[in-house]
């Protein structure tokens, strides 16, 4: 879950009813795009690195990588912050919290780049202060806790958080197994076996409208009727088929198939926008915050389509489509000038989200990030501009001073794993 400080009062107010630069390479001439594999990577251990067909060499795609993640977990602008011997948390450091939004993504970059301490650290701290140990709300997480009060925003979940934790600690077991100090396994079974006990009392669902067979925005309350479409990423429940082993496998295909029709209609506009929220029929959901527009949260869309595309190919003809649709109409909006926030028909919105305490139309560097993503899909004809256009980018302050090193920090680092073939299927090692 993201939003501005007016959309978290929003939320906020609806959650407590209820108890991401390197210093710039030189490419070499470019190399032929090569054609893409009939195949996803997760049945074929292959991942595209887009950088390399960019003609940029491997040890600076590696050094590009490296840096990311020094300065979005390391470096004098991070939002990683160790607690102790054996905890830490991501913070939102705008908006001064901590949410499961960023503690996931923390927990699937650690897994992704192989860091265990930092993951291990990470899950400990968000079971400590975030996970529900009792009561209808067992298992899900507190979405959001003020870091400098220890005090939770609200004890409501959002759907996306409980999603990376369970893909992350899927993945964490298979890479480094269960018997190092964390069960990542068992820890990834309780939050799906929890979801499986919410049966509506208390307000209380499944993290999935079972009736739908979609994410929910939140399972609880009136708010388990409608969804967000980047919560929408088919991959990770392919994963969730393959390694839960909960006796829910043919539900999880079934959703991941559901979401992508979803997409479709969601990202149905000649511009391939979509709304930040939206019915279950992927029209629009009016909030409380904000009218209905592309915003924050509907910048990972392209990412997560991209995802599933490498990962699992299912829906490739049209995912191929989609990226042309959306790159294209960046591309006419300037490639190195398009701003964060539209309409779906590409005109710009009268209402302004704010990012933090600022209300201001940026070159965004997380929708950079997304939009290069969508590069995966091959849309036709092939071009790596968009590619380029990342690698140039900086994780840095704007000339007005903005800067966010969490939301634009974490989906640059994202965006560099997914087009340097760093951001896998972590299948289970051999023991």
């Amino acid at each position: 879950m993201n939003y501005s400080s007016l959309a978290t009062l929003g939320r906020r107010a609806c959650l407590l009813a209820l108890c991401l630069g390197a210093g710039r390479a030189v490419a070499q001439p470019s190399a032929q795009p090569r054609q893409p594999v009939t195949k996803g990577a997760f049945y074929t251990n292959t991942y595209p690195n887009l950088f390399r067909e960019a003609g940029y060499r491997q040890a600076d795609i590696d050094k590009k990588v490296a840096q990311a993640y020094h300065d979005v977990f390391e470096g004098p602008s991070k939002v990683y912050f160790e607690v102790g011997d054996s905890l830490a948390y991501v913070s939102d450091v705008k908006n001064e919290d901590a949410r499961t939004e960023g503690l996931s993504y923390g927990l699937m970059v650690a897994v992704q780049l192989n860091k265990k301490e930092v993951f291990d650290r990470l899950w400990r701290w968000s079971k400590k202060y975030l996970q529900h140990q009792s009561g209808p709300l067992e298992g899900y997480f507190a979405w959001s806790i003020n870091t400098a009060t220890m005090k939770r925003n609200s004890e409501g979940p959002a759907s996306d958080g409980e999603l990376y934790f369970v893909t992350s600690l899927l993945f964490a077991s298979n890479r480094w197994g269960n018997t190092t100090g964390i069960d990542y396994y068992r820890e990834a079974r309780r939050i799906l076996d929890a979801s499986w006990k919410k049966d509506g009392t208390g307000d209380v669902y499944n993290l999935f409208n079972t009736k739908h067979k979609q994410i929910s925005f939140v399972p609880t309350g009136d708010m388990y009727n409608w969804t967000d479409p980047s919560y929408h990423v088919p991959a990770f429940l392919e994963v969730w088929a393959e390694y839960a082993k909960d006796g829910h496998e043919q539900f999880y295909r079934d959703c991941a198939d559901t979401s992508r029709v979803f997409l479709h209609r969601a990202c149905a506009a000649p511009t391939g926008l979509n709304y930040d929220y939206t019915e279950f029929s992927g029209r629009p959901h009016a909030t409380r915050w904000a009218p209905a527009a592309f915003r924050y949260d509907s910048w990972r869309v392209p990412m997560n389509i991209a995802m599933d595309y490498v990962w699992f190919g299912k829906d490739r003809r049209w995912q191929q489509q989609y990226a042309q649709r959306f790159q294209g109409f960046l591309r006419s909006k300037g490639l190195n000038t398009f701003e964060d926030q539209f309409n779906v028909d590409g005109s710009r919105p009268d209402f302004i989200l704010p990012a933090g305490k600022v209300k201001k139309l940026r070159h965004s560097l997380g929708l950079v990030a997304t939009s290069a993503s969508a590069s995966l899909m091959r849309p036709a004809p092939p071009k790596l501009d968009f590619v380029h256009a990342l690698w140039n980018a900086k994780l840095a302050p704007y000339e007005d001073g903005y800067f966010d090193p969490y939301y634009d920090g974490l989906l640059y680092l994202f965006s560099l794993m997914h087009l340097s073939g760093k951001y896998q299927v972590i299948k289970p090692v051999a023991r």
